[in-house]
């Protein structure tokens, strides 16, 4: 049924939501099918030739019935069942080319989406990121991509095929004789209410199955980890899990029998249905032998034919069900690509070359505010359950969008003026100005949650200001291009990321064209060359998921050997010390200072010796910076700063001496 150029096609397992597709989402999918159009028409001049081959062997039944056996032709008997071993042979062949076009078809379209998927993600901004679920995307990497190509190698394949087939088999059996046709065709409405009523019917307890699956696995995933086993002892709750797994399992084992009945009776009925239309063929056809209207092989491959065509009709019953649910796949896919890229490069970028390192904050607000139209929608999948609200209490998804989307009612008191303390704002950054002289170093403190490690997010272009402008070099970032701002800026964040490689491979992250002697430099100047030589693989070493085989502070110094292996002009350390002990502390602290003569350094400082060390500390409250100045000059203020510093500093809290 089409309105208004969509074609409306029931995907949804559940049947009560109509999935709209244009005309544009099938001519975009078609340009990803484009590249491999000579691989196509080989595919489909594959399928029209077994197609063909596969009418002809009725065609011999017949004549071997008709006219070979009565007039005891040998000859002829010889060459018939030589065409009954070569048209499977044949055909066999030609399955296998057409198998290997069709491969060559779908793995080349999911190895183009993947890519321009995986492209479009690593331009993404770092807040699409923050507010989407790791999950959700793997999704569209994994499961939507193969869906998609599931569209294109098997689905719009076995509704082309089964087209052919129908069409070639129609129009040769009513070559043979219409009025069997007719009579074969009469069953065909009893057919199709089979297929739809109990084929809906088993759509939906097939996704009641994989919800209740789902519900099982997520309950075994939380309460088998180290964590959850743990939590379940010390709180006795042993039997109370086994009987709350017990009562998932026997649901996943009620709905397991009821779809095992449905399909039975649903191939049952398709199955009695194809007999009865056997039957009347057959029925009609001998009393037209009996009149000699025709032969007996007539009959034979007509029967042949209507079971092939029954057996298409039923491959074509769920094609638009099958076609659209496909289709979804690719939908999802394009959301991603059409994603537009919140922080990308002007058409006239600067690629800036050696910058002296000067930085300006001028008037810099910034905000975490959130476009929804620039992140991924929540998908229900057909055939897929992707998340489960909860895993103990037993929500199995039955409420409806009302109650899910529904906000706590607002209260009738009057709110409160929120608390001076308390950090909770609006805008992260408000007004900030401040500058910052090659080579200086610039200490950042203030309580948690203040803005100190947005205010250094911005430095890269992670985010973008919401108000105001910063310069390098005179330079607006939003001018200058990324690839180059970034080669410019080194930084160690908060948390320590490595990945499931090697030491080397992680240190060679900086810098690819590294020489070992480069990274044994670097690693020196860390504190950690000694510790990694020690190793059994020494740099050869993998660190682990997370690098989790690593304590923090080793995690720590590798990741300021990799920043010093950069060799940045501006250098950024969000806490970069804050998990090391005494000692570590003073060789790095000894390293640093090497290491940031003539760079710009923007420090989040919990270290006294960095603060006593730094040209200017800006203290930074509720997004604002309240006090600016050196130590001395601070403490003489008697304000934010020095309270900080009775507070935390001056008693070497975090190791600070």
């Amino acid at each position: 049924m089409m309105h208004g150029g969509h074609w409306r096609i029931y995907a949804r397992a559940d049947g009560d939501k109509p999935a709209n597709i244009s005309w544009t989402l099938l001519r975009r999918v078609l340009g990803y099918a484009r590249p491999y159009r000579r691989q196509i028409i080989g595919m489909l001049l594959a399928i029209l030739t077994s197609t063909g081959l596969g009418l002809l062997t009725p065609l011999i039944f017949r004549d071997l019935i008709d006219n070979t056996l009565p007039n005891r032709d040998l000859a002829r008997l010889n060459l018939l069942a030589l065409g009954l071993v070569l048209i499977p042979v044949v055909n066999g062949v030609i399955g296998i080319v057409q198998r290997k076009l069709n491969a060559n078809i779908g793995e080349g379209v999911i190895y183009d989406l993947r890519v321009s998927l995986f492209g479009h993600l690593q331009r993404m901004s770092l807040r699409f990121f923050t507010n989407t679920k790791i999950g959700e995307l793997m999704s569209r990497l994994n499961n939507d991509v193969v869906g998609a190509q599931r569209a294109i190698s098997n689905t719009i394949v076995d509704i082309i095929t089964n087209l052919v087939q129908s069409v070639a088999m129609l129009a040769v059996m009513f070559s043979l004789e219409w009025r069997l046709t007719a009579i074969g065709m009469a069953v065909l409405p009893l057919f199709f209410f089979a297929v739809r009523r109990l084929g809906n019917q088993l759509r939906r307890i097939a996704r009641e199955s994989m919800e209740h699956n789902a519900q099982m696995n997520a309950m075994m995933n939380e309460t088998l980890n180290i964590s959850g086993a743990l939590l379940v002892k010390l709180f006795g709750r042993r039997g109370t899990e086994v009987e709350r797994f017990d009562q998932r399992a026997a649901r996943v084992r009620d709905i397991g029998v009821t779809r095992a009945v449905i399909g039975s009776q649903l191939f049952t009925v398709i199955g009695l249905v194809g007999v009865v239309g056997t039957a009347l063929v057959y029925w009609l056809g001998g009393h037209l032998v009996l009149a000699g209207v025709f032969t007996i092989g007539t009959i034979v491959a007509f029967s042949a034919y209507l079971g092939q065509l029954y057996g298409a009709l039923q491959s074509l019953a769920n094609a638009p069900v099958d076609f659209a649910t496909s289709m979804v796949s690719f939908e999802r896919v394009f959301e991603v690509i059409d994603l537009p890229v919140e922080i990308d490069d002007k058409p006239d970028a600067i690629c800036l070359g050696t910058v002296e390192g000067e930085l300006t904050f001028e008037h810099v607000t910034f905000a975490y505010e959130v476009d929804e139209e620039n992140l991924l929608s929540q998908v229900d999948r057909p055939w897929q359950i992707d998340a489960i609200r909860t895993v103990l209490s037993g929500d199995d998804g039955q409420r409806g969008d009302d109650d899910r989307h529904k906000q706590p009612e607002q209260s009738t008191e009057a709110i409160e003026e929120p608390r001076t303390d308390s950090q909770a704002r609006e805008s992260a950054l408000y007004d900030l100005s401040f500058k910052i002289d090659p080579g200086q170093l610039v200490a950042l403190v203030g309580p948690s949650g203040a803005g100190k490690t947005t205010l250094t997010y911005l430095i890269p272009r992670l985010y973008d200001p919401t108000e105001g402008r910063i310069t390098l070099d005179g330079h607006d970032l939003r001018d200058v291009s990324l690839d180059s701002l970034v080669a410019q800026i080194g930084m160690v964040t908060q948390e320590t990321h490595l990945f499931h490689d090697t030491i080397r491979t992680n240190l060679l992250y900086a810098k690819l064209n590294a020489t070992q002697a480069d990274i044994e430099a670097a690693c020196k100047a860390a504190n950690i060359h000694d510790f990694i030589v020690d190793l059994p693989a020494g740099y050869d070493t993998v660190a682990g998921e997370r690098g989790y085989r690593l304590s923090g502070g080793e995690k720590q110094r590798i990741a300021i050997a990799r920043v010093i292996l950069k060799d940045p002009r501006v250098l950024v350390l969000d806490e970069a010390t804050s998990h090391l002990d005494s000692q570590s502390e003073a060789l790095i602290q000894d390293a640093l200072k090497t290491v940031m003569v003539g760079r710009t350094s923007i420090v989040i400082a919990h270290r006294l010796s960095t603060i006593l060390a730094a040209d200017l500390i800006l203290v930074i409250d509720r997004g604002q910076i309240v006090e600016r100045g050196k130590h001395d000059d601070l403490l003489a203020l008697g304000g934010m700063y020095a309270q900080l510093y009775e507070t935390q500093f001056s008693r070497g809290i975090g190791g600070g001496s």
